[in-house]
This record gives C-alpha cells, structure tokens and sequence, in this order.
C-alpha cells in the first residue's frame, strides 16, 4: 500500500446515509474513551474504544454509543450497531452528513474523543 492510500485507510466509510465504522470494543475498560486506530492481524482496520461498562444485558453495547454520539456531538438515536452485537468487533452506522462524521471520528481518533457516558 502506498503512502497516501495508507494515510487514507480509515476503519469507516461515508455512505449515502452517514458513516459506517468498525470498532474494537474493550467492555470493562476502565474509563470511557475512543484510543485510536488499530490494524488488526488480518489487516482490517477498527477504531479503538474501551467503556467502563460490563458486556452483559447489551450494557458495554449502550454504552459504546453514547461514547460515540458524545464524542461526535449527534444523538445516542442516531448511532445504530448493526453487527457483533455480542463480538469484540462492531459495525455501527452514524446518521447524519457523512463528511462532517468522518471529520469529527478523524479528531475523536487522534484526540482520544470522549462521549458523555
């Protein structure tokens, strides 16, 4: 991979209808937080976060969308965990204006974004 489509890769894609990220979830994790971006050893990208939250009763799930709406400045209703509901990785889908999403998950990777948990 060339230097600037690795600087392009990033674990969400802007949709017609938003954003779609791939997060790693570390449920229990002490604080509430979004730690950047990982590779993982196949190669996928995932955007790192960690909630103080248990992963049971979905609890660690809800609390990993009110980091994201927090962190992104959008509403808890607009974030929507669409796969690995009971998996490490998940797939979420952000509603609202893909570019102005992106940008906010871009500062929420490399400022450490946190939500209002």
């Amino acid at each position: 991979m060339s230097a600037v489509s690795a600087a392009a890769a990033r674990p969400w894609a802007v949709t017609a209808a938003g954003v779609d990220v791939t997060v790693r979830l570390t449920p229990k994790g002490g604080r509430d937080t979004i730690e950047g971006i990982e590779t993982l050893a196949d190669g996928r990208l995932v955007l790192k976060a960690r909630v103080r939250a248990a992963a049971s009763d979905g609890k660690a799930n809800m609390a990993l969308v009110k980091l994201l709406a927090g962190a992104l400045g959008i509403a808890p209703r607009d974030v929507v965990l669409v796969a690995g509901g009971t998996a490490r990785i998940k797939r979420l889908r952000l509603a609202g204006p893909g570019p102005i999403l992106a940008a906010a998950l871009e500062n929420a990777a490399l400022t450490g974004g946190r939500g209002t948990c």
